[in-house]
């Protein structure tokens, strides 16, 4: 095999520029059919994308004897069934971040694939961006030293879209993304690259509450937790503030200097600080597709040529960790 057929379930707003051109330009990668339940919905993309089949039908897309790997892209609370259904047809399964509502499900993902004997990769496609393959490089290069500490802030108002029902909606729903809400979706994302830049997370505590009662997911989260490397790390996740408050960053400490990024100002420039007040800005622009990366990855593992650095089992570990956190693990 030299090229890797994709299917899509769920092509919807993730799909249209951060993952689905994705699976058409890396290299040994085609994508050849997607599904949406609205099948009209499911037409356009195809159409617009130059997609040579489409349907309404998750069976239909599944069974497809020309689809070789599938891409589920639709809510967390879907991932698991939806897995099953592609691990038993024997065909490898890169699935949407977060992996599932909670670290159970997760669980069960991760071993039906296991038992399946097919491959399952997550998106977080933080670990193959450029951006963060700098700041490893700074690290293992000891630009500041040994590592002490890390610490996230991420806080803002509320997407008045999502209260509304006009925008994506499914963040808070506890039933579809997860008690943590926002924190599930976009925490995840900062707590995985984290993992991979600073080993797996252990010891980690929290408090999740909800403050503002707008929803019915937690709208607060605090946490404090241990790497297997030594570095200790703090976080803070608040989405109902008042609305220019809009704060991201992650900030890593060592024994010689310092260095500032953000998890999703992908633009923004990474920040090294070193003592007598030396500073290094760089900017590296991000890809016009930020999961293609992390896309060529996958494919490269499945054509025996590479490896990707984000599977089930990392995954595994970022899902249970959102769970102590929140107290439902």
């Amino acid at each position: 095999m030299t090229t890797i057929r994709w299917g899509i379930l769920g092509c919807g707003d993730v799909c249209e520029v951060k993952s689905g051109p994705g699976l058409q330009k890396a290299e040994g990668s085609e994508l050849v059919a997607v599904m949406r339940r609205d099948a009209e919905r499911a037409e356009d993309f195809a159409r617009r994308h130059n997609v040579p089949t489409w349907t309404s039908d998750a069976d239909s897309l599944i069974g497809n004897t020309d689809v070789d790997a599938v891409y589920i892209a639709t809510p967390p609370s879907t991932h698991l069934e939806l897995t099953r259904k592609v691990a038993a047809a024997g065909k490898p399964v890169y699935v949407e971040k977060p992996m599932a509502p909670d670290g159970t499900q997760a669980q069960q993902m991760h071993d039906v694939c296991t038992e399946a004997g097919v491959p399952l990769f997550v998106a977080y496609y933080r670990r193959r961006l450029p951006i963060f393959l700098q700041v490893e490089r700074w690290l293992k290069e000891g630009a500041i030293g040994d590592v002490r500490f890390v610490s996230i802030r991420l806080f803002g108002g509320p997407s008045q879209a999502d209260l509304s029902g006009a925008g994506v909606g499914w963040r808070v729903q506890a039933d579809v993304a997860g008690k943590g809400g926002y924190f599930h979706d976009l925490g995840c994302h900062q707590l995985d690259v984290l993992d991979y830049l600073l080993g797996p997370i252990h010891d980690m505590s929290g408090q999740s509450v909800n403050q503002a009662g707008l929803y019915d997911c937690d709208d607060a989260v605090t946490a404090a937790w241990g790497h297997s490397s030594g570095v200790v790390g703090s976080g803070l996740w608040v989405f109902t503030a008042f609305k220019d408050s809009r704060t991201e960053q992650i900030e890593i400490v060592g024994s010689e200097g310092r260095i500032f990024c953000s998890a999703f100002d992908l633009a923004a420039p990474l920040r090294l600080e070193r003592p007598a007040g030396t500073i290094k800005d760089v900017t590296i622009a991000p890809p016009d597709h930020v999961q293609q990366p992390l896309i060529q990855s996958v494919v490269d593992e499945l054509l025996g040529r590479g490896q990707c650095p984000s599977t089930g089992e990392s995954a595994l570990r970022t899902a249970r960790v959102m769970d102590r956190v929140l107290g439902t693990g």
